[in-house]
Protein backbone atom coordinates (compact mmCIF):
# COMPACT_ATOMS: atom_id res chain seq x y z
CA UNK A 1 0.00 0.00 0.00
CA UNK A 2 1.40 3.64 -0.97
CA UNK A 3 0.40 7.08 0.08
CA UNK A 4 1.37 10.07 -1.36
CA UNK A 5 0.03 13.52 -0.04
CA UNK A 6 -0.64 15.35 -2.71
CA UNK A 7 -0.18 19.19 -2.72
CA UNK A 8 -2.14 22.28 -3.48
CA UNK A 9 -0.92 24.81 -6.26
CA UNK A 10 -0.73 27.17 -3.33
CA UNK A 11 0.94 24.86 -1.37
CA UNK A 12 3.16 23.57 -4.31
CA UNK A 13 4.27 27.26 -5.23
CA UNK A 14 5.26 28.18 -1.52
CA UNK A 15 7.84 24.42 -1.17
CA UNK A 16 9.49 25.79 -4.84
CA UNK A 17 10.08 28.91 -3.22
CA UNK A 18 11.55 27.33 -0.22
CA UNK A 19 15.64 26.81 -0.38
CA UNK A 20 15.90 23.04 -0.35
CA UNK A 21 18.83 21.98 1.92
CA UNK A 22 17.86 18.14 1.48
CA UNK A 23 17.75 16.42 -1.87
CA UNK A 24 17.20 12.71 -2.38
CA UNK A 25 16.76 12.56 -6.40
CA UNK A 26 15.84 9.17 -7.85
CA UNK A 27 18.20 7.80 -5.35
CA UNK A 28 18.90 4.08 -6.12
CA UNK A 29 21.66 1.54 -4.87
CA UNK A 30 21.87 -2.22 -6.09
CA UNK A 31 24.22 -4.86 -4.65
CA UNK A 32 23.85 -7.06 -7.58
CA UNK A 33 20.41 -8.37 -7.65
CA UNK A 34 19.38 -6.82 -4.35
CA UNK A 35 17.68 -3.41 -4.50
CA UNK A 36 18.44 -1.59 -1.20
CA UNK A 37 16.85 1.62 -2.58
CA UNK A 38 14.74 2.24 -5.70
CA UNK A 39 14.04 5.51 -6.95
CA UNK A 40 14.22 7.55 -3.64
CA UNK A 41 13.02 11.07 -4.19
CA UNK A 42 12.21 13.56 -1.24
CA UNK A 43 13.65 17.15 -0.22
CA UNK A 44 13.60 18.96 3.07
CA UNK A 45 13.22 22.89 3.12
CA UNK A 46 15.26 24.81 5.33
CA UNK A 47 14.16 25.21 9.17
CA UNK A 48 12.23 21.74 8.73
CA UNK A 49 12.85 18.77 11.49
CA UNK A 50 11.48 15.73 8.93
CA UNK A 51 11.27 11.85 10.42
CA UNK A 52 12.63 9.22 8.19
CA UNK A 53 10.91 6.19 9.52
CA UNK A 54 10.86 2.41 8.26
CA UNK A 55 10.55 -1.25 9.10
CA UNK A 56 14.31 -2.40 9.83
CA UNK A 57 15.37 -3.34 6.16
CA UNK A 58 13.41 -1.07 4.42
CA UNK A 59 16.58 1.44 3.55
CA UNK A 60 16.69 4.21 6.11
CA UNK A 61 20.09 4.05 6.57
CA UNK A 62 21.49 3.44 3.17
CA UNK A 63 19.63 6.41 2.07
CA UNK A 64 21.28 8.67 4.47
CA UNK A 65 24.69 7.16 3.79
CA UNK A 66 24.15 7.88 0.58
CA UNK A 67 22.91 11.48 1.33
CA UNK A 68 25.88 11.59 3.35
CA UNK A 69 28.37 10.53 1.01
CA UNK A 70 29.53 7.44 2.60
CA UNK A 71 27.92 5.65 0.04
CA UNK A 72 27.66 6.06 -3.88
CA UNK A 73 24.37 5.95 -5.72
CA UNK A 74 23.94 3.21 -8.41
CA UNK A 75 21.25 5.88 -9.75
CA UNK A 76 20.35 8.54 -9.19
CA UNK A 77 21.90 12.39 -7.44
CA UNK A 78 21.87 13.90 -3.51
CA UNK A 79 22.44 17.16 -2.53
CA UNK A 80 23.13 18.68 0.42
CA UNK A 81 22.98 22.82 0.90
CA UNK A 82 22.83 23.15 -2.65
CA UNK A 83 25.83 20.72 -3.26
CA UNK A 84 25.99 17.69 -5.36
CA UNK A 85 27.44 15.15 -3.07
CA UNK A 86 29.48 12.94 -5.62
CA UNK A 87 31.25 16.23 -7.24
CA UNK A 88 31.36 18.46 -4.55
CA UNK A 89 31.83 15.97 -1.31
CA UNK A 90 33.86 18.67 0.44
CA UNK A 91 31.80 21.95 0.39
CA UNK A 92 28.45 19.25 1.26
CA UNK A 93 30.22 17.76 4.17
CA UNK A 94 30.89 21.71 5.38
CA UNK A 95 27.34 22.03 5.38
CA UNK A 96 26.14 18.51 7.03
CA UNK A 97 26.23 16.96 10.29
CA UNK A 98 26.02 13.59 9.99
CA UNK A 99 25.01 10.78 12.99
CA UNK A 100 25.25 7.26 11.52
CA UNK A 101 23.65 4.55 13.20
CA UNK A 102 26.39 2.77 15.60
CA UNK A 103 28.91 5.24 14.38
CA UNK A 104 32.51 4.40 14.11
CA UNK A 105 34.78 6.06 17.05
CA UNK A 106 38.34 5.73 18.41
CA UNK A 107 37.77 3.99 20.97
CA UNK A 108 41.66 4.59 22.80
CA UNK A 109 40.76 8.39 22.59
CA UNK A 110 39.08 10.40 25.12
CA UNK A 111 35.30 12.28 23.94
CA UNK A 112 37.48 15.42 24.31
CA UNK A 113 40.36 13.83 22.24
CA UNK A 114 38.32 12.69 19.45
CA UNK A 115 36.36 15.53 19.23
CA UNK A 116 39.44 17.92 18.90
CA UNK A 117 40.47 14.93 16.25
CA UNK A 118 37.44 15.89 14.23
CA UNK A 119 37.67 19.23 14.04
CA UNK A 120 41.48 19.53 13.29
CA UNK A 121 40.29 17.14 10.31
CA UNK A 122 37.09 19.61 9.01
CA UNK A 123 39.79 22.66 9.37
CA UNK A 124 38.21 24.43 12.61
CA UNK A 125 40.67 27.21 14.34
CA UNK A 126 41.66 26.94 17.46
CA UNK A 127 39.47 29.62 18.82
CA UNK A 128 36.24 28.36 17.12
CA UNK A 129 37.04 24.41 18.38
CA UNK A 130 37.51 25.79 21.94
CA UNK A 131 33.98 27.07 21.82
CA UNK A 132 32.94 24.46 20.04
CA UNK A 133 34.00 21.84 22.24
CA UNK A 134 32.34 23.45 25.50
CA UNK A 135 29.00 23.84 23.58
CA UNK A 136 28.75 20.17 22.62
CA UNK A 137 29.88 19.06 26.24
CA UNK A 138 27.50 21.06 27.80
CA UNK A 139 24.88 20.03 24.92
CA UNK A 140 25.68 16.75 24.96
CA UNK A 141 26.01 15.99 28.24
CA UNK A 142 29.59 15.00 28.37
CA UNK A 143 31.15 16.44 30.80
CA UNK A 144 31.02 13.29 33.43
CA UNK A 145 32.93 11.42 30.40
CA UNK A 146 34.74 13.96 29.16
CA UNK A 147 38.38 12.58 29.71
CA UNK A 148 37.39 8.62 30.09
CA UNK A 149 38.66 6.51 27.29
CA UNK A 150 35.66 5.88 24.76
CA UNK A 151 36.27 2.13 25.35
CA UNK A 152 34.97 2.38 28.95
CA UNK A 153 31.88 4.58 28.12
CA UNK A 154 28.13 2.56 27.65
CA UNK A 155 26.45 3.27 24.86
CA UNK A 156 24.51 5.73 25.63
CA UNK A 157 27.85 7.78 26.21
CA UNK A 158 29.22 6.88 22.77
CA UNK A 159 25.79 7.60 21.22
CA UNK A 160 25.97 11.16 22.70
CA UNK A 161 29.60 11.50 21.85
CA UNK A 162 28.49 10.67 17.87
CA UNK A 163 26.38 13.72 18.55
CA UNK A 164 28.92 15.70 19.75
CA UNK A 165 30.64 14.79 16.64
CA UNK A 166 27.82 15.90 13.90
CA UNK A 167 26.90 19.00 15.91
CA UNK A 168 31.36 20.26 16.34
CA UNK A 169 31.54 22.45 13.25
CA UNK A 170 27.58 24.13 14.02
CA UNK A 171 26.56 23.00 10.09
CA UNK A 172 22.98 23.93 8.83
CA UNK A 173 21.99 20.51 8.24
CA UNK A 174 21.74 17.79 10.76
CA UNK A 175 20.94 13.91 9.14
CA UNK A 176 20.62 11.97 12.16
CA UNK A 177 19.99 8.07 12.26
CA UNK A 178 18.41 6.78 15.62
CA UNK A 179 20.08 9.65 17.94
CA UNK A 180 18.38 8.14 20.99
CA UNK A 181 19.40 4.81 20.37
CA UNK A 182 20.76 3.33 23.66
CA UNK A 183 19.71 6.27 25.88
CA UNK A 184 18.25 5.86 29.10
CA UNK A 185 14.41 7.72 29.64
CA UNK A 186 16.07 11.06 31.19
CA UNK A 187 18.34 10.81 28.32
CA UNK A 188 15.89 10.09 25.60
CA UNK A 189 14.12 13.62 26.17
CA UNK A 190 17.37 14.96 27.05
CA UNK A 191 18.17 14.25 22.95
CA UNK A 192 14.34 15.10 22.22
CA UNK A 193 14.72 18.35 23.85
CA UNK A 194 18.08 19.69 21.86
CA UNK A 195 16.63 17.96 18.63
CA UNK A 196 13.41 20.40 18.68
CA UNK A 197 16.06 23.45 20.13
CA UNK A 198 18.31 22.67 16.73
CA UNK A 199 15.27 22.48 14.81
CA UNK A 200 14.35 26.43 14.85
CA UNK A 201 17.96 27.37 13.28
CA UNK A 202 18.53 23.94 11.04
CA UNK A 203 17.44 21.46 8.95
CA UNK A 204 17.26 17.87 10.30
CA UNK A 205 16.45 14.06 8.54
CA UNK A 206 15.84 11.93 11.85
CA UNK A 207 15.74 8.41 11.48
CA UNK A 208 14.10 6.74 14.46
CA UNK A 209 11.40 3.53 15.59
CA UNK A 210 9.93 5.57 18.26
CA UNK A 211 6.87 7.27 17.33
CA UNK A 212 6.59 9.39 20.21
CA UNK A 213 9.49 11.23 19.72
CA UNK A 214 8.14 12.03 16.27
CA UNK A 215 5.52 13.20 17.41
CA UNK A 216 7.60 15.42 19.95
CA UNK A 217 10.22 17.05 17.45
CA UNK A 218 8.70 16.60 13.82
CA UNK A 219 6.22 18.60 11.69
CA UNK A 220 6.51 15.77 9.08
CA UNK A 221 7.13 12.14 7.90
CA UNK A 222 8.57 10.53 5.00
CA UNK A 223 7.96 6.71 5.32
CA UNK A 224 9.82 4.32 3.67
CA UNK A 225 9.54 0.81 2.35
CA UNK A 226 11.13 -2.20 0.85
CA UNK A 227 13.31 0.41 -0.61
CA UNK A 228 10.66 2.91 -2.08
CA UNK A 229 8.68 6.12 -0.49
CA UNK A 230 5.35 4.47 0.62
CA UNK A 231 4.49 7.81 2.21
CA UNK A 232 5.08 11.62 2.41
CA UNK A 233 2.97 14.02 4.45
CA UNK A 234 2.42 15.86 7.78
CA UNK A 235 2.85 14.49 11.17
CA UNK A 236 -0.87 14.63 11.51
CA UNK A 237 -1.47 13.26 7.92
CA UNK A 238 0.15 9.77 9.56
CA UNK A 239 -2.40 9.70 12.82
CA UNK A 240 -3.76 12.09 14.88
CA UNK A 241 -2.43 10.01 18.57
CA UNK A 242 0.42 7.86 18.96
CA UNK A 243 -1.95 4.57 17.83
CA UNK A 244 -3.54 6.18 14.85
CA UNK A 245 0.27 6.98 13.57
CA UNK A 246 1.19 2.68 14.99
CA UNK A 247 -2.11 1.93 12.81
CA UNK A 248 -1.06 3.69 9.50
CA UNK A 249 2.57 2.51 9.79
CA UNK A 250 1.60 -0.94 9.89
CA UNK A 251 -0.87 -0.77 6.72
CA UNK A 252 1.59 1.35 4.62
CA UNK A 253 4.79 -1.26 5.65
CA UNK A 254 2.87 -4.68 6.26
CA UNK A 255 2.95 -6.82 3.14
Amino acid sequence: MSEQVQQSPAEQSNSSAQEMMIESIGLSKFYGQFTATKDVTFSVPRGQVAAFLGPNGAGKSTTMKLLSGFLSPSEGHARVGGFDVSTHRIEASQKLGYLPENGPLYEEMTPRGFLKYAGGVRGMSKAELSNRLEFVMDKCDLSSVWKKPIRKLSRGFRQRVGMAQALLHDPDILILDEPTSGLDPNQNQSVRDLIRSLGKTKTILLSTHILQEVKAVCSRVILINQGSIVFDGSVSDLGGSQDDMETSFHKLTHA
